[in-house]
């Protein structure tokens, strides 16, 4: 496949939500190897897709467009996952968004394009290679992140960069 686009689906932080990620961020003890995730980098994938032939990108664009139900996430739990991935997350996922994973999960399989099996666990990567990273003392207060603005679709090339917004 010559050239592909390496493409996903996400929730796009908008400046304060960005900056609530950063205040996390900013509360965590990193241990040396750590590599905090670039600022401008910060968001939530709703769905990996991968390599996708780049003409294929104006019918994507078509194709995932679909309606974005207005709620609010609550980010408010910092974990690290297997292979030190940090990461913040809700206690609860809203069912407005359950409902916007399975429109997007039928709307790629509509495009022949793949959808995890596995089971959807909404966060917010703040950092790799961070095994042992803990909060430095209090928690920041929960991320209240008003998902208004519907949802992204981004290409993951050296950094992240959005090619479409779906509103």
């Amino acid at each position: 496949m010559p050239d592909p686009a390496r493409l996903f689906l996400a929730l796009w932080p908008d400046e304060p939500v960005r900056e609530a990620l950063r205040a996390w961020q900013r509360a965590i003890h990193w241990p040396p190897a750590a590599r905090p995730t670039a600022l401008a980098n910060l968001h939530l994938t709703l769905h990996f897709i991968g390599a996708v032939p780049r003409a294929r990108l104006p019918e994507l664009a078509g194709g995932l467009e679909r309606p974005c139900p207005a709620f609010e996430l609550v980010l408010d739990r910092f974990a690290v996952w297997p292979h030190g991935v940090a990461v913040l997350e809700p206690a609860v996922v809203p069912e407005p968004m359950t409902a916007l994973m399975a429109t997007l999960a039928d709307a790629l399989r509509a495009l022949a394009l793949p959808v995890d099996t596995r089971p959807y666990r909404p966060h917010a990567t703040l950092a790799r290679h961070a095994t042992h990273a803990r909060l430095a003392g209090a928690a920041p207060p929960p991320l209240r992140w008003p998902v208004n603005a519907g949802y992204v679709l981004a290409e993951s090339a050296g950094g992240y960069r959005v090619l479409r917004r779906f509103d």
